[in-house]
């Protein structure tokens, strides 16, 4: 998914709610997607600018596209990331430089791996279902994965299981026991948990990760603190399991992830390590290197935004500049 804006979010949102410590809700913020999309940008955040490896969170819909053309993202640049995409409403065309077009309906994932350089375009077909509901995320890569061949994979069934009054989903890495066919490089956790009754869940968490949690749709209650569409609940680490309770049929998403420790720049649709290597992509993609075409979508690519006159820095998961 293209980010619209020229510099990347960190979203400084009034009143920010600290529950403890370790646990922090984290409000996001709307941005515009192209011509006719609007999505809540949750991750990256001035407080907290990712969890895990995830390093960037947004939330679209659900909207009615039923008399609008719904998402229409041309073809568009990534390096050094993964993106992940998954849906509860709706559908969305992939395309990409590799060749690859596919589908992506409720209850599938792809997940693309840029690698050191992809593009692709993302569109709701032609004949498409009213409403447009899901989730892009992006993974950022360690060495030597981010400098490495980029690749596509797209999963049509994932594990699931009910544990007491939740329904889940493992979208990537392994829960309770459950673990995603999804390629992933660090340890990570994705999962979609669906509350089954208003009792009070419990499931088990790895002490070395931390985790996220964000509502899709209706709410849910962690540590007294209600989350709701639109916000995000850091959770920090430590944690050996995470009790919630909420309204029936509530969908939530729970990031997790060793602490990514690599300092980072993050620019337009690039995830690099220093000023140099970003400015290099943004060179390659204007000059039609590097990225490949995106097959099947005669739409001309997106062009870079301009760089800022100051130098880019990096900064690390808790948000403080290095270099």
């Amino acid at each position: 998914m293209e980010r619209t804006e020229k510099m990347p979010a960190q979203t400084r949102p009034p009143g920010v709610a600290t529950v403890d410590p370790g646990t922090v809700l984290l409000p996001g913020h709307d941005v515009p997607l192209g011509r006719y999309t609007t999505v809540r940008r949750l991750l990256p955040q001035r407080q907290r600018r990712m969890v895990g490896a995830w390093c960037f969170v947004d939330h679209f819909g659900p909207a009615d596209v039923s008399q609008r053309p719904g998402m229409e993202v041309p073809p568009h640049p990534h390096s050094g990331l993964q993106t992940v995409t998954w849906l509860l409403d709706g559908e969305v065309v992939h395309r990409d430089s590799l060749g690859n077009t596919r589908p992506i309906r409720p209850g599938q994932l792809n997940v693309m791996t840029s690698g050191h350089g992809i593009s692709h375009s993302e569109r709701s077909p032609e004949k498409r279902p009213p409403l447009m509901h899901g989730m892009q995320l992006w993974v950022a890569l360690p060495d030597p994965a981010r400098a490495g061949a980029a690749d596509f994979a797209h999963y049509a069934e994932l594990p699931r299981f009910v544990d007491g009054d939740l329904d889940v989903t493992v979208l990537v890495g392994e829960l309770a026991g459950e673990r995603s066919p999804a390629v992933v490089h660090t340890p990570l956790l994705g999962a979609q948990l669906e509350l089954r009754s208003a009792a009070p869940a419990t499931l088990p968490l790895r002490r070395d990760f931390e985790y996220g949690l964000l509502a899709m749709s209706g709410s849910a209650q962690v540590d007294g603190v209600s989350v709701e569409p639109g916000a995000l609940l850091y959770l920090g680490t430590g944690r050996a399991e995470l009790t919630l309770r909420g309204e029936p049929g509530s969908r939530l998403l729970l990031l997790g992830g060793t602490p990514f420790e690599e300092p980072l720049v993050m620019w337009w649709n690039f995830v690099g390590r220093s000023h140099e290597e970003v400015v290099a992509a943004r060179e390659d993609w204007m000059a039609g290197r590097r990225f490949g075409t995106v097959v099947g979508d005669p739409a001309p690519p997106l062009p870079a935004p301009e760089l800022p006159t100051t130098r880019l820095k990096a900064r690390d998961r808790n948000g403080n500049l290095h270099g």
